[in-house]
């Protein structure tokens, strides 16, 4: 079991590396360093100590305290990715403060034998009952873990609703909600092993605590592997200035929405230029390079996507896509080209992201389609 916990450090402070080496920087990412930190020493400390567990109580109840920042990181990291942010809130040191307020009870209360020597983390029959103020901190730490599983989800579905009314590109955040996913089930799981240990004194508290830091060496190696094949997350890559969503253009503009023939007009213009520019065969066209080409506002585009065609930004530029990519399978011109090449000359940045929404929006894949069509 040790070796398992050495393996996850390295691979905590190797991913971190290359996260490291990564130019330039967003703030998710030096919120994904500060995590890997935390999960390298988190798991290496358990992995030297595990023998001493649950024995020496302060650094027992110190490593059980370290699981109040596994939540916290992991919402930050999943909020700041949705805009790229580079500035670092004060009021999100404020996710922080029971894992501080937990420690520095702990470091006043071992000043005081008498006091501290009913602090454990074991609940066998005979242990002396803990303090009140110990038990609370205890809970917090047991609960949040479902609080910002919750949270964190709550802004992954944001985040990928927002992606895809921005940008006509596959950003591929599976593997995000994925994490999160196995974050809340095997946490759920084993606070549920916790309450059955304390409540009736089955198992034992070093079972528990195996299972915490197993746990989060499963979760480290996870962030690697959906990590590493997903190249925005390790790999950097920049984006453009003008195709930032700008605040104060969303102020000015969340009052004004376009009403009867304005909107008509405004719909026309869109489809005018959609069949004579064909700016979707751009693979990383954006909601707003496509409102500054309209010479339009990106909440009037948004408007006339979502309420004229009842679609978000990514399915409508893809169903242009699709319907190029039809065109170019019977065409003499594209006749020696693969299927992926034709997709690529349509506009479609990836391979898994052009089956994922040829499939989707004709229910067909690509090449039953092409059989099909050359076939009649």
């Amino acid at each position: 079991m040790k070796y398992i916990y050495f393996i996850a450090a390295f691979n905590a402070f190797f991913f971190l590396g290359l996260l490291l080496k990564k130019k330039p920087k967003l703030l998710h990412d030096k919120i994904l360093i500060y995590w890997l930190l935390y999960l390298g020493i988190s798991t290496g400390a358990y992995s030297l100590t595990m023998d001493l567990f649950p024995q020496a109580a302060f650094l027992s109840s110190a490593l059980i305290a370290l699981f109040l920042l596994h939540g916290p990181f992991m919402y930050l990291y999943v909020k700041t990715l949705s805009a790229g942010k580079k500035v670092f809130k004060s009021k999100f040191l404020l996710h922080f403060i029971p894992f501080a307020a937990f420690i520095l009870y702990l470091i006043i209360a071992f000043q005081f034998p008498e006091y501290s020597k009913n602090i454990h983390v074991s609940h066998a029959a005979d242990a002396p009952e803990p303090p009140f103020l110990f038990v609370v901190f205890l809970l917090a730490t047991a609960l949040s873990g479902p609080v910002y599983f919750v949270l964190a989800h709550k802004k992954y579905r944001n985040l990928k609703k927002s992606s895809e009314n921005y940008t006509s590109k596959d950003i591929h955040l599976q593997w995000l909600g994925k994490l999160i996913f196995i974050f809340g089930i095997v946490w759920t799981a084993l606070i549920i092993v916790a309450v059955i240990h304390h409540v009736f004194h089955l198992f034992t508290m070093t079972f528990c605590t195996n299972g915490l830091f197993l746990a989060l060496s499963g979760f480290i190696i996870l962030i690697g592997y959906f990590g590493l094949n997903q190249q925005e997350v390790f790999i950097s890559h920049s984006t453009p200035q003008n195709e930032e969503v700008e605040e104060g253009e969303k102020e000015k503009y969340a009052a004004s929405r376009l009403e009867g023939e304005k909107l008509q007009q405004c719909f026309l213009k869109v489809e005018t230029f959609m069949e004579s520019e064909k700016p979707y065969l751009n693979p990383d066209l954006t909601l707003p390079k496509l409102a500054e080409d309209l010479e339009v506002s990106t909440h009037h585009l948004s408007q006339v996507i979502n309420e004229k065609h009842g679609s978000n930004f990514f399915d409508y530029i893809n169903q242009f896509r699709v319907e190029e990519v039809k065109k170019k399978i019977v065409s003499e011109e594209f006749k020696n080209y693969s299927l992926l090449g034709i997709a690529m000359e349509s506009g479609f940045n990836s391979k898994s992201a052009f089956n994922r929404v040829f499939k989707k929006m004709t229910n067909l894949t690509p090449s039953q389609f092409r059989d099909s069509t050359l076939k009649n």
